[in-house]
């Protein structure tokens, strides 16, 4: 069930660069249903199902947004930089979870007190350089004790859970939904065309993993895998961003304004006749906001026809991102009609 294996892979935890309890859970699970897995240079896995010269890239990103530790005080207070994309005011008063070289170490994000703020301040919020881990230590030496260091990875300590109907929430759906949606691809997938899975590494940090692995691979034509921001709920109107949850995966057209990707139309096209063909329901987008692996990947070498399918997830970059698991189910199903014959490219 893609319930269960999204439960594992949202309540996984791999920052950029730290992203290896995901790919243990990725190689598992695809254990007997690819005819190769390996790990590039960069970290990223790669799982290939072999067929006709025909060579299609599926890409992933693993890592989730997260924190790490820059300095530890002698108080035992730990200051932190953020990896990736992060809202300041969603983290103040997280729980979190250090990655020590002894294991899970718990800890908060904490900061001045709304209660000893002046008006000023509670208007600007609080900012990460405000903000600091408080683990219960009394000093330096406590926190280093637990093996907490320079450089030691932190992630959100949240669960998944289930919510009304088909919808869920959990840390890092961006981009466990794409990942999860991958592997049931490739589990389920029969197609004449080679297939290249890319499980990539370190999206939210500049797109690494995508561009290293396509210029390796050089594929003919790629899609990746992702997240997208649905205009469904208050505080955002369709018009800003006219996809919704419940309504099908999401077809790149254009994101961020075409500073991002602009897709290539065949593969556009490709996908949504198989859609058509096969009464899958898709969405298409044009979108202002960020990008995904598909930008990087359509710029490598001399240009690889690409574009991404996401899945509408609310409240993306935050502890408690929100999707439904049917728009996942319908993003493997399309992937699968695609894959069934070669692009007309």
């Amino acid at each position: 069930m893609v319930k269960e294996l999204l439960r594992k892979l949202s309540n996984a935890h791999g920052v950029s660069g730290s992203e290896g309890s995901v790919f243990s859970i990725v190689k598992k699970e695809l254990k007997g249903y690819v005819d190769e897995i390996h790990e590039d240079p960069m970290g990223n896995l790669i799982a290939t199902k072999k067929g006709n010269k025909f060579k299609v890239m599926l890409a992933a990103h693993m890592d989730e947004i997260g924190l790490m530790v820059k300095y530890i005080d002698d108080k035992g207070f730990i200051r932190f930089v953020a990896l990736g994309g992060w809202y300041d005011p969603v983290l103040f008063a997280q729980r979190v979870i250090l990655h020590s070289t002894h294991g899970p170490v718990h800890g908060v994000i904490g900061g001045k007190p709304v209660h000893m703020m002046n008006d000023e301040e509670r208007k600007k919020g609080v900012k990460i350089d405000d903000m600091f881990i408080d683990v219960g230590a009394v000093n330096r030496e406590e926190v280093e004790y637990l093996g907490i260091d320079v450089g030691t990875p932190v992630t959100m300590d949240r669960e998944f859970a289930g919510l009304a109907s088909t919808r869920v929430t959990g840390k890092a759906f961006d981009n466990r939904a794409g990942v999860a949606m991958l592997i049931k691809t490739l589990k389920e997938v029969k197609s004449p065309l080679t297939i290249y899975g890319v499980f990539t590494v370190q999206e939210e940090v500049g797109l690494k993993g995508a561009r290293t692995s396509a210029y390796t691979l050089d594929p003919d034509c790629a899609i990746a895998t992702d997240v997208t921001i649905p205009g469904d709920h208050p505080g955002i109107e369709l018009k800003d961003a006219p996809v919704s949850m419940g309504k099908g995966p999401v077809i790149t057209v254009v994101d961020s304004s075409g500073r991002g990707l602009i897709a290539n139309r065949k593969v556009v096209s490709w996908l949504k006749e198989a859609a058509d063909a096969n009464s899958i329901p898709v969405q298409l987008e044009v979108g202002s906001g960020g990008t995904t692996d598909a930008t990087a990947i359509h710029l490598t070498r001399g240009g690889i026809p690409s574009t991404t399918v996401s899945i509408c997830s609310r409240y993306i970059h935050s502890p408690v991102e929100v999707i439904d698991l049917a728009d996942v189910e319908a993003g493997v199903s399309l992937l699968k009609a695609a894959l069934a014959k070669k692009p007309a490219l």
